[in-house]
């Protein structure tokens, strides 16, 4: 049968060489698959046959895929790995001489693109080694990477923009502690730090040259984030959380609280995992910790679990708090709608950080989105580093504006 002669006989074992070829090509992709899913993949074409590239594909696809946002993904790898006819004709046009121009290439996701480049044996760098970037990238590569959105990244890409977004930086306001320092200068009106006037008039036999004065301690306002991380949002977590870990931790240094909880299905406290200095085991201890990763969305679950367990040591009028979340929730709306005026009433500003402000016509429509607007102060992008660069810049408005 051409289907046979086209994917090989089962037979004579071509079409499990071709099936465990296709799944390292999906999990280079970025699709999560294992050796029993591939051995699932072989049973199904075996059951439904290879003389219907449609039922091949939807009876591949039924075991072989497991996130909405792979879907695409792999029917795109299917069409080029099974060899559709379509693509092979544009593929060999762009072999053959042609008069009138040179062929359009076919357009790909970078994704698939890098699944189906020639795998190259890399040298293992040393463990002490530091990473550097590429310092002869073009300036037209940097631009793109600049606006490209996080989940249209391949996997080189992908790691590279987590780099680079290590570097950003976020700074956060300051307030008045009640806590004083002596200070050489100041107004008139600060306070009379007297414990310095003493020593002065017994350091110059009771004369008083000047006198010393205090003013409040400027502290870091304590940051509170929360971290969507269902599957929809799974490609923005793991960045979003390098970023934060190393755009914050100047803050700590200066005594600033900062805690981080991750939420799906329900509530992680990734505070301990945050306290590590080093960014890549902070995401290694983080994935560790996190039971419910690529799930569902239920955040007023884990607002409520929040508010129960943690809300002492989280919450005050000082607090700023980011969530991160594109507002797909599946739980009840009236628990969200209670939970989150609890936060906002207990809690200095509620910024919603959401990616799906990529889009331009971007509306809060859904359910959960529409109460997440209802309740933020603001609703601010981080789906691309130039978001991530407009956010310090944002925050700093939005913080002045609220004092």
């Amino acid at each position: 049968m051409p289907g046979i002669q086209q994917l090989g006989d089962a037979r004579r074992g071509k079409l499990a060489g071709h099936m465990i070829g296709f799944g390292r090509a999906l999990r280079r992709a970025g699709v999560r698959i294992d050796p029993s899913r591939i051995a699932l993949g072989l049973e199904a074409a075996l059951l439904v046959g290879v003389e219907q590239r449609a039922d091949l594909q939807a009876a591949l696809e039924s075991v072989l895929v497991s996130r909405e946002q792979d879907r695409l993904v792999f029917r795109e790898l299917f069409d080029a790995w099974f060899q559709d006819p379509a693509l092979a004709q544009k593929m060999l046009a762009r072999m053959l001489p042609n008069a009138e121009g040179r062929a359009e290439p076919v357009q790909r996701r970078n994704r698939v693109r890098e699944a189906l480049a020639a795998p190259t044996t890399l040298k293992p760098a040393p463990q002490d080694e530091e990473v550097q970037l590429d310092a002869a990238m073009s300036a037209g590569t940097r631009e793109r990477l600049q606006q490209a959105d996080f989940n249209s990244l391949g996997a080189a890409e992908y790691r590279l923009v987590e780099r680079l977004a290590r570097e950003k930086a976020l700074p956060v306001h300051t307030y008045a502690s009640r806590r004083l320092r002596p200070v050489a200068q100041a107004g008139a009106s600060a306070r009379i730090h007297w414990p310095g006037v003493w020593r002065q008039a017994a350091r110059h036999g009771g004369e008083i040259p000047r006198l010393p004065r205090q003013v409040r301690r400027a502290r870091p306002r304590p940051l509170l984030v929360l971290v969507d991380v269902s599957g929809s949002m799974e490609r923005y977590a793991r960045l979003l959380l390098a970023y934060l870990h190393a755009a914050t931790r100047p803050l700590v240094g200066e005594g600033a609280r900062r805690d981080v909880f991750a939420f799906g299905t329900g509530l992680t406290d990734l505070t301990p995992a945050f306290r590590h200095a080093d960014t890549d085991v902070m995401l290694a201890e983080a994935g560790r910790a996190i039971a419910d990763f690529a799930g569902g969305t239920r955040l007023g679950e884990a607002l409520t679990q929040l508010r129960r367990q943690h809300a002492r040591r989280l919450v005050g009028r000082r607090t700023l708090v980011l969530l991160i979340s594109d507002g797909l929730d599946t739980g009840e709306p009236a628990e969200l709608d209670a939970q989150l005026q609890w936060l906002r009433r207990h809690t200095g500003a509620l910024l919603w950080l959401n990616p799906l402000l990529r889009f331009a016509g971007y509306a809060p429509l859904a359910r959960g989105a529409a109460l997440l607007d209802r309740h933020a102060d603001a609703m601010l992008a981080v789906h691309n580093l130039q978001a991530l660069d407009e956010l310090a810049d944002s925050l700093a408005a939005l913080l002045r504006r609220l004092r």
